[in-house]
């Protein structure tokens, strides 16, 4: 796949909402830029974790499941 963006003020640039959707882009998630010589190179550098407690959060507050009963669970499961 090939898009064609244009640099704006202060080197700014926009990433089509497709792409971001694609690879799960937020405001402000870090991405990593590549001097190739002959070009460059932009992919995400993404960090899981703060995602991933905000999905846990969220699923617990949904099913009613206190802190204490999570930590509870994992110690079982840890037996």
């Amino acid at each position: 796949m090939s898009t064609t963006i244009q640099m704006r003020k202060r080197g700014s640039i926009t990433i089509p909402k497709s792409i971001r959707q694609k690879y799960t882009l937020d405001e402000n998630d870090p991405l990593t830029l590549v001097d190739l010589g002959e070009g460059i190179f932009i992919s995400p550098k993404k960090s899981v974790l703060p995602k991933l407690v905000t999905q846990i959060e969220n699923l617990r507050k949904k099913h009613g499941i206190s802190l204490d009963d999570l930590i509870q669970g994992v110690i079982e499961q840890r037996k």
